[in-house]
Order: C-alpha cells, then sequence, then structure tokens
C-alpha cells in the first residue's frame, strides 16, 4: 500500500491568518487514488524545522508534498529546508531562469529568479503552466501553497500516484458507541485486514454512530459487511 506524507509550511498557518486548506483537501486525492496518507504536520517558515520534518517523512513515506513557502519573498524558505533534509546545495536552474525571463522580460527582478532556485538534483515535472512545473526531489514534491495553485500543481501530476484503489462500507447506526464496541471488537478479529473505524455523532437525527470498513480487496470488505449487518441487526439504520 504506497503511503504518504504532508507537510504544511506557513506562519500564516499557525498564526490563524489563513486556515489550512490544502492538506484535507489532499488527503482526499490521495485516498481515491489508492494512497494512504499516514501523516500531516504543520511547521513554520523555518529552514531547519522544514529540513527536520522533510527528513523524517521521506524516509518512512513514499511520498512527501509539502505546500507552501515556495515563492520570492524573504520567508519563501521551503527550498533551502529541503535543500538540507538531502544535504545538497540549492541551485538556479536554467530551464526555470529561462521561464521567468521570458515571462517578466524587461521587468524582471532579482527576486523574481528566486523562484528558479531548486534542491540541487531536482526534477522537473511538467505542470499546468510551462513556466510553472512541479519541482521534485527523489520522493518529495514541492508544491505551492496557495489552495487555488496547490490544486492545479498537484491535477497536472496526480496519476502518477495512482495504484490498486481502497474499497469500503459504511453502516449507519441507532446506537450508542458503547453498546457496539464488542461487535466490532469480533469484525475486527474475524477479518484480518479490515480497517474498522467507529464515530459518534450527536448532530443527526437519524443516527448515532457512523461505522466504516475499508480495506484494497472487496471480497473481503464484503465478507466483513455482511458479518457485520448480522452483529449488529436491527441497530443499523442504512448502509452503503
Amino acid at each position: 500500500m504506497p503511503s504518504a506524507a504532508i507537510v504544511v509550511i506557513g506562519d500564516e498557518i499557525l498564526s490563524g491568518k489563513f486556515a489550512e486548506a490544502n492538506a484535507s483537501w489532499l488527503v482526499g486525492e490521495l485516498r481515491e487514488l489508492g494512497v494512504a496518507v499516514g501523516h500531516i504536520q504543520v511547521i513554520p517558515d523555518v529552514v531547519e524545522d522544514i529540513r527536520d520534518a522533510v527528513r523524517a517523512d521521506a524516509g518512512r513515506f513514499d511520498h512527501v508534498f509539502t505546500s507552501g513557502g515556495v515563492g520570492p519573498t524573504h520567508d519563501d524558505v521551503t527550498i533551502a529546508g529541503v535543500a538540507m533534509a538531502f544535504g545538497v546545495g540549492v541551485v538556479r536552474h536554467p530551464q526555470l531562469e529561462a521561464e521567468l525571463r521570458a515571462y517578466y522580460g524587461e521587468l524582471i527582478l532579482p527576486a523574481h529568479l528566486r523562484m528558479a532556485e531548486v534542491p540541487e538534483g531536482a526534477a522537473l515535472i511538467g505542470a499546468d503552466h510551462p513556466s510553472w512545473p512541479v519541482t521534485s526531489i527523489r520522493n518529495v514534491y514541492i508544491l505551492p501553497g496557495v489552495p487555488i495553485i496547490f490544486r492545479k500543481k498537484f491535477a497536472s501530476i496526480r496519476e502518477r500516484f495512482r495504484a490498486r484503489p481502497f474499497f469500503g462500507r459504511r453502516f449507519y447506526l441507532m446506537a450508542d458507541e458503547g453498546s457496539v464496541a464488542g461487535d466490532l471488537d469480533a469484525v475486527v478479529a474475524a477479518h484480518p485486514g479490515i480497517a474498522v473505524g467507529s464515530y459518534p455523532r450527536f448532530d443527526e437525527r437519524d443516527y448515532r454512530v457512523m461505522v466504516t470498513l475499508e480495506a484494497k480487496d472487496q471480497e473481503l470488505v464484503d465478507a466483513a459487511a455482511r458479518d457485520l449487518g448480522a452483529r449488529l441487526g436491527e441497530r443499523v439504520v442504512r448502509s452503503e
């Protein structure tokens, strides 16, 4: 099962100036592709923190996606942090520099050229705009923090992450969570490989608990669903 981590970088998120929107969206995209997200963290615009976060996650997960901290200003330090994570320097990529000069023409400033900097050895993946490919190094993909651009960038590379999909079922119960815990334990024990989740709800009128079953084997999910349905009986309001 491919795994992924998401590193959200930005003082503006930690200070509450902006609500974080990229990680929650990306989790859904990756889940649909068959990739399990195992870690999400939000860290400040500090080079050492980026270094430590990326280095740790790159060693634990198949894919790492960073969000934010790329651009022309003083607080855009993600490139430097990722480079430090892999013990390489920061270099100006000639393709990016040429595209930036073509885009800005005579109006180009030294600050604009900061956006041509990449970790040494990084690869460029063609994206939605020819001037702005996605920068990657090893298993790390560096994405911008602005949500609309983040989503366009990921959309341009998403198919490279497609894997065997997840299959799932949901049961909606009119019951107290504690009263069904024994049944859930029995299903977990009887069906190794099934991920069972139990989520109490207090703002729904027609059910009190939602139970989810997930696996990458449809037959396994179906067998566990039959077992769970039989155990819960009339406590199931509906299933899907």
